[in-house]
């Protein structure tokens, strides 16, 4: 009996998701990645191809302000990981995924073996972070947000320059949305950090 593939269909929002029609597993992911290195590339749980567009310029710069502020709490705080938006996770549900910013307990990070850690670590991080750039559903970034949580983050901000809003995320808990804030506290997982909000959207 000859097996068949279903061809790809394509949805189409923001981001280009092609339907496969089938799975692709950890390693022929990963091994399809390192052939496109060129494109940003996610894996949904249900086996979708997620190609994400690029960021413009003023996303890429609040981007970039958003990881040296939180460096440089990281490294004088020690007790964890950060890592950028080039950085991809196997989710416990099978997805891969890319926050624009994330954080993990140097404990659960150093668990890893070496092989874990140099390709698509099979872990959520302990924070993450998703900056809406003008291309970008909110919709599906909520979806996201909630999908880290369901899958062991601890904490997310989901924030969107658009509204000057920041959506907070916890396990067992709403959603918090919080108006134009001046900063965002990480307390108490993240010690001592806040973010100046309002500094990143200028």
């Amino acid at each position: 009996m000859t097996a068949t593939l279903t061809p790809p269909t394509v949805e189409r929002d923001e981001a280009l998701v092609l339907h496969l029609g089938w799975k692709m597993g950890a390693d022929e992911f990963y091994d399809f990645c390192m052939r496109h290195e060129d494109l940003n590339l996610e894996l949904s749980s249900e086996g979708d191809l997620v190609i994400v567009p690029p960021t413009g310029g003023k996303t890429g710069r609040r981007n970039s302000k958003l990881a040296v502020r939180f460096g440089r709490w990281a490294e004088k705080d020690g007790t964890g990981e950060t890592f950028d938006s080039s950085s991809m996770f196997s989710l416990p549900n099978g997805a891969k995924r890319s926050p624009d910013l994330s954080w993990i307990k140097k404990e659960r990070w150093e668990a890893l073996s070496e092989k874990e850690q140099e390709k698509f670590s099979p872990l959520c991080p302990d924070f993450v972070v998703e900056l809406r750039s003008p291309s970008d559903s909110l919709k599906r970034l909520r979806k996201k947000m909630e999908e880290y949580v369901e899958n062991g983050a601890q904490l997310g901000w989901l924030l969107d320059p658009s509204t000057r809003r920041v959506y907070v995320y916890r396990p067992q808990a709403e959603v918090e949305v919080l108006e134009d804030p001046e900063a965002v506290s990480g307390e108490p997982l993240l010690r001592g950090f806040a973010l100046d909000v309002r500094a990143l959207w200028e």
